[in-house]
């Protein structure tokens, strides 16, 4: 078994006081860091978002749909602008499919 040995008080009490010394600084230094960052961010102005353009490596992928005229069956709803059969017409008089008129 070691024996250790024991600091008189007044030398451990210095020992702590030195070690809150030694932090103090470092405190008041990232008081001023934070305090500089503060200045500095209200003297920038906010930069805009940069505009995404399309690259040469980005290709334009042509579409391959293929559009059918209206057929003779079908009508345009002049509610919802919707193509739909003869069978979905509720209101001939004002060209409303069944789902316009009932909502």
């Amino acid at each position: 078994m070691v024996k250790q040995e024991k600091k008189p008080i007044e030398e451990e009490e210095e020992e702590e006081s030195s070690d809150e010394a030694v932090e103090e600084p470092n405190e008041a230094s990232l008081e001023e860091l934070i305090a500089k960052k503060g200045e500095d961010s209200g003297d920038e102005e906010p930069e805009d978002e940069p505009v995404i353009e399309p690259g040469r490596e980005e290709r334009v992928e042509t579409l391959s749909v293929k559009v059918v005229p209206q057929q003779p069956t079908e009508f345009t709803c002049k509610n919802c602008f919707l193509v739909k059969h003869r069978s979905q017409l509720a209101d001939k008089k004002r060209m409303f499919c069944v789902d316009c008129v009932a909502s």
